[in-house]
């Protein structure tokens, strides 16, 4: 663990990516799959969209981060997952990096915003989101990664998040019913269903703007701190 020395750093400030969610940053990932087993089906796309703040403390969505990924050796691939999301593993021309490349380029990506944002940690924001985060957890096992930003089992479920807000729990209703595009022809592609996530991830986290400020301001008053910028933990492994 990264030691700091010298002066206390600030407290995150409430309107900031820090101060709203206690030093962490928010990334959306889906991932396409040649199954339903972490251990043992193959990972075949990863997509990470980037969360983003303004100056009001309004979230949107950032840059997308999407990646082919090679099947890695003695995968399972099932017929009945590659119908649902059109993918050709072993296309000659399908881009695909191994594991351990499209993560470490996808983690860099996050780390730089983790600085950039004077965020602690990366937590994963995903629809049905122990789904995602199960199969990064095993690929970066698989790919033996040392520096992974994620927190390991902590995540944002947006299926929760819409079934409290919206009343509705699949992905493409959700969209729709808050307002956002929805394309049945797109869907099932790792950056496209990240990007719509990210979008409904911002669209409900503002509406709750103002309950979290108030939130914050009696956290405040019971004497409770918030989490302290420390852009040095970005640098853990």
């Amino acid at each position: 663990m990264s030691e700091t020395h010298g002066a206390e750093p600030a407290p995150a400030a409430p309107g900031t990516m820090a101060g709203r969610f206690r030093g962490f940053l928010p990334v959306v990932v889906d991932v396409e799959t040649g199954g339903f087993n972490a251990a043992t089906d193959a990972l075949l796309e990863i997509a990470a969209v980037m969360i983003d703040i303004d100056a009001d403390g309004l979230l949107r969505r950032g840059v997308t981060h999407s990646y082919h990924v090679k099947p890695f050796d003695g995968a399972r691939i099932e017929p009945a997952a590659l119908q649902v999301n059109g993918i050709d593993p072993f296309h000659p021309l399908r881009p695909a990096l191994p594991e351990r490349e499209a993560l470490q380029r996808i983690f860099r990506e996050i780390r730089h915003a983790m600085r950039d944002y004077g965020c602690r940690r990366a937590i994963l924001v995903g629809h049905n989101a122990a789904f995602d985060l199960g199969f990064l957890n095993a690929t970066v096992r698989r790919a033996d990664i040392k520096r992974n930003p994620f927190h390991p089992f902590s995540c944002f479920d947006t299926a929760t998040l819409a079934g409290a807000a919206l009343g509705q729990t699949v992905l493409a209703k959700a969209a729709m019913v808050a307002g956002l595009d929805w394309d049945p022809s797109s869907a099932h592609s790792a950056s496209y269903d990240a990007e719509r996530t990210a979008e409904l991830f911002c669209l409900v986290c503002n509406r709750l703007r103002g309950s979290a400020l108030e939130a914050q301001a009696r956290a405040q008053a019971l004497g409770w701190q918030p989490q302290p910028s420390d852009p040095a933990a970005a640098e853990e492994p």
